[in-house]
């Protein structure tokens, strides 16, 4: 059984990186929002046209990233949603909230010192983890029933 994993959320650090690392061997495909900064931020106005007002310049973006965002979420299987130290990700919230909506295992990944601010994100979590490794054991675990060593 092949699992579809959609890796949302923080783009400043190789979470994305070390998941997938500890993943190889498992029959585990992964998708995720476009991670380069500038172009997940320039898409729109690059593609369809510049704009002079930065809430419609973003808003393009904003709206054909969600093209992506929407379709790798709808055929995930589990939704790894990772909300960083240093930025607030606010589209990992609405990532996963519209996973829970469509009824998607989740994820999340945060350290102890968020659990106050994302109470409601944990509640519709399936595990919450701390570090990239307990994602991949979760992971092993799904696939093979086996535990860590």
């Amino acid at each position: 059984m092949t699992l579809n994993v959609y890796l949302s959320g923080e783009i400043h650090t190789d979470w994305r990186e070390q998941i997938i690392d500890g993943a190889k061997g498992l029959d585990v495909a992964f998708q995720s929002p476009v991670t380069d900064h500038g172009a997940s931020d320039d898409c729109g106005v690059a593609i369809l046209g510049a704009e002079d007002n930065k809430f419609w310049h973003d808003h393009k973006g904003a709206k054909l990233n969600a093209i992506r965002t929407r379709k790798g979420l709808e055929e995930a299987d589990v939704v790894v949603v990772r909300f960083g130290e240093k930025y607030k990700q606010w589209n990992a919230a609405f990532d996963a909230g519209y996973a829970a909506a469509l009824g998607k295992s989740i994820i999340v990944l945060s350290q102890p010192d968020h659990q106050h601010a994302l109470k409601e994100v944990h509640a519709a979590a399936l595990a919450v983890a701390e570090e990239p490794q307990q994602v991949v054991e979760i992971l092993t675990y799904v696939l093979g029933g086996s535990l860590p060593k």
